[in-house]
């Protein structure tokens, strides 16, 4: 499987909303980005403007830290948005559904690590970084499979 990374910074809310709708367009059911970081490092924000961007009507996008799991209808198919941070075992991940979401749905969850094996394969991991200018951060994106290179092609660096 083809494996791929690089590291870019994003200076502004702006760059990150930017960055979050032109990756939004280039997603399909099936894709699975996995945001990684600490608290308060970006990650809520950049979803909430990647699901925003493909909603056809607009509506809130809360996080979902404590329903786990927003599901929203968009442009490109069904969105899952997920807060695993609460969670402490990946059979907790099978009881909300995400295997079949994987197969189904654009997935966005944060906090990957509680996955454990059920982690897709070729997904797209995005590592959100706190730099020392406000509302600036480092975005180090790794990934498996062919097809994110070119979907990140133009949109990235």
């Amino acid at each position: 499987m083809s494996r791929g990374s690089t590291t870019f910074h994003i200076n502004s809310e702006q760059a990150t909303c930017a960055f979050a709708r032109a990756l939004g367009t280039r997603l399909q059911p099936g894709d699975s980005v996995l945001l990684e970081g600490g608290i308060g490092a970006g990650k809520t924000f950049f979803a909430r403007q990647l699901i925003q961007s493909l909603l056809t009507e607009p509506e809130d996008v809360p996080s979902p830290t404590f329903t786990l799991v927003q599901v929203y209808d968009s442009t490109s198919g069904e969105i899952w948005h997920c807060d695993l941070y609460r969670l402490t075992d990946p059979a907790q991940c099978i009881e909300l559904g995400l295997e079949e979401a994987f197969e189904s749905a654009i997935c966005l969850i944060e906090w990957p690590d509680r996955l454990g094996s059920l982690t897709p394969e070729d997904a797209l991991t995005i590592r959100f970084s706190e730099t020392a200018q406000e509302d600036a951060r480092e975005l180090s994106l790794n990934w498996h499979g062919a097809k994110w290179k070119s979907r990140l092609e133009g949109i990235v660096g």
